[in-house]
């Protein structure tokens, strides 16, 4: 009997050392297991904003789509500039512009046009999985509108963004829905996106608030 008292209360102390070890470190794990996806994440979505704003100088409107925005880095042309030398300090105490110096042969500009994806991420870009979100098996979900400035201007936005249950929904779910809750106190988005159909916000992630 003393035994058995024995065992139960050396598996009760067990017990108690390792719920006492969750409660701190699952907490820490969780964060650390949060930052690393939403570095990538936040990455991606950065490239998607870059892409859009391009795509839209070009368009004046963004890309509805993934498979819009895809075939625009895929298929069209951007200028990009070579550059080979700079003025040097002599040059530049004489007043020699950057114009002077291209005519005289001393330093070289040249326009090329390349594809869009060369001349904004560069060569071995993979656009096919610019829609997918680093470390889970969804995709972004994009969205575009118009809205109204205060001052009467109509202007083009986009949203995209992925939700934490579709990032985090593996992790600890306590921690996932205290996320969730705080966003919806604060009336945020219960994720990361990058830009905004609700309000004009210059394209910013919700991270850069």
């Amino acid at each position: 009997m003393k035994v058995a008292l024995n065992i139960v209360l050396v598996a009760a102390v067990v017990l108690l050392g390792y719920m006492c070890y969750r409660s701190i470190m699952g907490p820490i794990e969780f964060k650390d297991e949060k930052d690393r996806r939403e570095n990538l994440i936040k990455a991606r979505l950065i490239d998607i904003r870059k892409a859009q704003i391009e795509y839209k100088n070009i368009h004046k409107v963004h890309a509805a789509n993934f498979d819009e925005l895809s075939k625009f880095l895929k298929d069209e042309k951007l200028p990009f500039l070579i550059k080979e030398g700079v003025l040097t300090d002599e040059q530049l105490e004489k007043g020699m512009t950057e114009k002077e110096a291209v005519k005289k042969g001393l330093i070289r500009r040249d326009t090329i046009w390349v594809t869009a994806v060369d001349t904004l991420f560069g060569k071995g870009y993979n656009v096919d999985d610019l829609r997918n979100v680093p470390g889970a098996s969804v995709q972004f979900s994009m969205d575009t509108a118009t809205l109204t400035s205060g001052s009467g201007y109509t202007v083009k936005v986009f949203q995209c963004g992925v939700l934490y249950d579709d990032y985090l929904g593996d992790l600890d779910k306590q921690q996932v829905y205290n996320l969730k809750d705080k966003a919806e106190k604060m009336s945020k988005y219960p994720g990361l996106r990058v830009g905004s159909v609700e309000e004009i916000n210059n394209n910013a992630g919700n991270w850069e608030d």
